[in-house]
C-alpha cells in the first residue's frame, strides 16, 4: 500500500472517530470525560487528535466544543450567549463571604477551613461552606495528615463548567478578582494563583475520605445511609 492510500485510510479513521466523539458529547447533558471517549474510539486512534480536530471544526460555529477539566462539552459561542433564554433553577445568590471563600478555595486547594480563615483573616461559618457544596462547585477532597485530621476542600468540574474555565490556570488574576469585588483588601500579600491546575489526585499530605470519616462528619448514618 502506497503512502497516499495509507494517509487516506488514516484520515477516514479520524473522521469516523470524530463522528463517534461528536455523538457522545452531543448526547450527554454533562461534560464527557476524555478517558470515556477514548474507550469508544477505534483501536489506535488518538483521542487527543480527534478532539482537537473536532474542536477546531466547531470553533467558528454557534456552538463550540470546549474542554472542561478532563472532559468535553458543547457550549453556546460566547458572543451569542445573550441570545439564549432558558428557564433554569435559580441558585441562591452568594454573599460576599461566600464569594471570598469560593475564590480562596479555587486558588489554594487543597485547603482546610482553618487555612481559608488564615487567608481571609476572618472566621468562616460552616453554613458558607455548606452553601458552596450545595451549588456543586466545592467538594470535600480528603483529610489533611495533621493533628485533628481537618477536611480539605477543592473545586469541582461543575465549577469549571459554570465559569467557562478549561482548568484552574484560566482563573483570573488578583487585580481582576478585586475589580469584580470577589476579594477584599483583607487578602494578604502571600495570596498567589496556583502554578499548575489542581486535579482529583490527593496531595501527599492528604488521606481519602472513608465511610467512617463520613459518619464522623455527620454525612452518613452509622448504618451507612446518606443523611437527607
Amino acid at each position: 500500500m502506497n503512502s497516499d492510500a495509507l494517509d487516506a485510510l488514516k484520515d477516514r479513521a479520524l473522521r469516523e472517530a470524530e463522528r463517534i466523539a461528536e455523538a457522545l458529547v452531543f448526547a450527554s447533558s454533562e461534560p464527557v470525560a476524555e478517558k470515556l471517549i477514548a474507550t469508544k474510539l477505534p483501536d489506535g486512534v488518538p483521542v487527543e487528535a480527534v478532539m482537537t480536530r473536532l474542536a477546531q471544526s466547531y470553533a467558528h460555529r454557534g456552538v463550540n466544543l470546549v474542554r472542561v477539566g478532563e472532559a468535553w462539552a458543547f457550549r453556546t459561542a460566547a458572543d451569542l450567549g445573550f441570545l439564549i433564554r432558558q428557564e433554569e433553577t435559580e441558585i441562591k445568590k452568594l454573599s460576599r463571604a461566600g464569594l471570598e471563600v469560593l475564590s480562596t478555595i479555587a486558588y489554594h486547594q487543597p485547603v482546610t477551613r482553618a487555612e481559608i480563615e488564615d487567608v481571609r483573616g476572618v472566621a468562616t461559618s460552616k453554613g458558607t461552606l455548606d452553601v458552596l457544596m450545595e451549588t456543586g462547585w466545592v467538594r470535600m477532597r480528603g483529610r489533611r495528615r495533621s493533628p485533628g485530621r481537618p477536611v480539605t476542600y477543592g473545586t469541582t468540574p461543575a465549577f469549571l463548567d459554570h465559569f467557562g474555565l478549561e482548568d484552574l490556570r484560566d482563573l483570573p488574576g488578583m487585580d481582576e478578582l478585586k475589580g469584580a469585588g470577589l476579594l477584599s483588601g483583607r487578602v494578604p500579600a502571600n495570596f498567589q494563583p496556583p502554578v499548575s491546575p489542581a486535579n482529583d489526585e490527593l496531595a501527599e499530605d492528604e488521606d481519602p475520605i472513608t465511610q467512617m470519616d463520613l459518619e464522623e462528619l455527620g454525612l452518613l448514618t452509622p448504618m451507612g445511609e446518606a443523611e437527607d
